[in-house]
């Protein structure tokens, strides 16, 4: 058994952005312990309106070695895609 915390990928929304982006990452004994430290540590300039904390263990990701067989499918469905009309500008961000 290891006596190290575990290890918690911040994310965080910007004052001016629609997304959370990662901004890093840290050890942490519990959720609400990496809350607060992801908030020392990566809004000390306020920066954010918005943290995630997710634990490293609990991510599951694509390889891109297997972009090929796990993207291939929705190249055949164009339908998906809003490329067959103009979206007006007054409507904004989408």
């Amino acid at each position: 058994m290891s006596n190290e915390w575990p290890l918690w990928e911040i994310f965080i929304r910007g004052q001016h952005g629609m997304s959370h982006r990662h901004v890093g990452s840290l050890h942490a004994a519990d959720a609400e312990h990496a809350m607060k430290n992801a908030r020392d540590v990566y809004t000390r300039r306020n920066e954010g309106v918005s943290i995630w904390v997710v634990e490293a263990e609990k991510i599951t990701a694509s390889s891109p070695s297997a972009k090929g067989p796990m993207y291939d499918p929705s190249r055949g469905k164009v339908y998906r895609h809003p490329t067959f009309y103009d979206i007006p500008d007054d409507v904004g961000k989408m």
